[in-house]
This record gives C-alpha cells, sequence and structure tokens, in this order.
C-alpha cells in the first residue's frame, strides 16, 4: 500500500471518528422534555375573541421552549380519562357561554386529574363555566357570577405584586395592565393572592392571579386576557408561563 493510499485511508477513518465524537447522544437529540398541555378553548361571550386569546395564550407558552400544547375547541375530550392522562396540565381559555355543560364523566375526569397530582390553570372568564359545578368553583377558588361579577369599561390600571417571594412572581415588579379588572369574584376558599389590582368599580382591591391547592394538585388562575393584547403584556406573559409551570409540576425553572 503506498503512501497517497494511506493518506486517503487516515482521512477516511478520521472523518468518520469526527461525525461520531460531534453527534449529539440519544438523550440529547431526543431533547429536554417538555410539559404537556391541553388548551381548552372555543366558546365565549361574543365580546371575547376566544380564537385571538387561545392562540396568544398557545404562543406565550410555546416560546418558553419548555411546553407543548395541543389546543382544543371541544372540551369533549375531558370525557376521555385516558387521552386526559396525556397531559401535565390543563388549561381552560373557555366560557360555555352556547356549548352544554361537562358531562358527569368528564368533571370526574377532571377532578380526579387535578386531586392526583396534576394541574389546571383558568383565563379570565373561564371560571364562569359550569355555573351549576361546585366542585369546580373551589378548584377555580375565586369564579366568576353572572349578576354578581363584573368589571368596569376596560381601560390601563395598575396591577400589584402581592406577594414577591413566591416563585411565581419572583423578581417582577409591578405593572400597567390595559385589560378588564374583573370585580366580585365568589368563593371565600383560601386562596395564594400574587396579584392584585384597586377597582374602581368596586372600590375593593381584587385578586388579578392566584394559586389555589386541590388535592395533590395545583390550580393557576389569572383574570386577565380580555383579548390577544392583553395577554401579550410581558409581565402577563411571564406570569403566565411560571404559573402554568408551577401548576404542572409543582416547581418553577
Amino acid at each position: 500500500m503506498n503512501t497517497k493510499t494511506l493518506s486517503k485511508l487516515f482521512l477516511t477513518v478520521l472523518t468518520i471518528l469526527t461525525t461520531l465524537t460531534l453527534q449529539p447522544s440519544g438523550s440529547a437529540a431526543e431533547g429536554v422534555h417538555k410539559t404537556k398541555v391541553l388548551l381548552v378553548t372555543g366558546d365565549d361571550v361574543s365580546v371575547h375573541n376566544w380564537r385571538e386569546v387561545s392562540q396568544a395564550i398557545k404562543e406565550t407558552l410555546e416560546s418558553t421552549g419548555q411546553f407543548d400544547v395541543r389546543l382544543c375547541e371541544d372540551p369533549g375530550i375531558l370525557d376521555s380519562a385516558s387521552s386526559l392522562g396525556r397531559y401535565d396540565l390543563v388549561f381552560l381559555d373557555f366560557y360555555n357561554a352556547s356549548s352544554p355543560t361537562l358531562s358527569d364523566a368528564a368533571k370526574e375526569n377532571l377532578v380526579q386529574f387535578v386531586k392526583g397530582g396534576k394541574g389546571l390553570a383558568l383565563a379570565h372568564l373561564s371560571s364562569a363555566s359550569f355555573k351549576e359545578w361546585d366542585e369546580f368553583h373551589k378548584m377555580c377558588g375565586r369564579f366568576w357570577v353572572m349578576g354578581k361579577s363584573g368589571h368596569g369599561p376596560r381601560s390601563a390600571f395598575k396591577a400589584h405584586i402581592a406577594s414577591k417571594e413566591n416563585p411565581i412572581t419572583n423578581g417582577l415588579e409591578d405593572f400597567e395592565a390595559d385589560d378588564e379588572l374583573y370585580a366580585k369574584l365568589q368563593g371565600d376558599g383560601p386562596i395564594n393572592v400574587l396579584v392584585e389590582a384597586d377597582s374602581d368599580w368596586s372600590h375593593k382591591t381584587e385578586p388579578m392571579v392566584f394559586t389555589v391547592e386541590y388535592g395533590k394538585g395545583r390550580v393557576f388562575h389569572e383574570a386577565f386576557g380580555h383579548d390577544g393584547k392583553a395577554i401579550r403584556n410581558p409581565a402577563v406573559q411571564k406570569l403566565i408561563q411560571r404559573g402554568s409551570a408551577w401548576a404542572a409540576t409543582g416547581k418553577v425553572e
């Protein structure tokens, strides 16, 4: 074998070894595990563009690289416990304004999903859903009741960080929101208030973001989200990202 042939052989082997060395390991190639989110939408009052809002929520979560979000416009998916079991978090951007309430099976599946250690997140008017379902009200912590709850005109207002040590709000400062300031939400169960605002409509300080412990699981409830613009507020996005991570896993990374 002459010198020229040996040189070609050496270069070929070197190329193969270099390629193998630069290839990611099996675990790295598969990518980091993402939190699986079922974003349920598909109905709301006419002044809420649920398509716009749900897309803004989906983009907010997926922009972190930490979430794998499936958007579903049929809450009937909750009828299947096996389908629900594929997810870490159910995120409701949904009010059944013209849709029927959940089936008994769907209600039980959602209860067991959260009680068993997984997460639920709610945006804006979602807590008004399923008005006959008391257990849902317990999960929500505070909930909208037609004829009792309300808000003034959509406007800019100051949102105050009420709990600066919580991992969801850690490092965040008070911020200006441009949204509907929900007031007189009902319920008296224990909640952990993270963000609050002073309402000119109720003349009270109202909880805007809070969490609930439910069985082994966790609920993140945020009242922002009249439209896509309200969701895309950077502070609101950060709260949704962190709150969803906490509800799904119990920690914020």
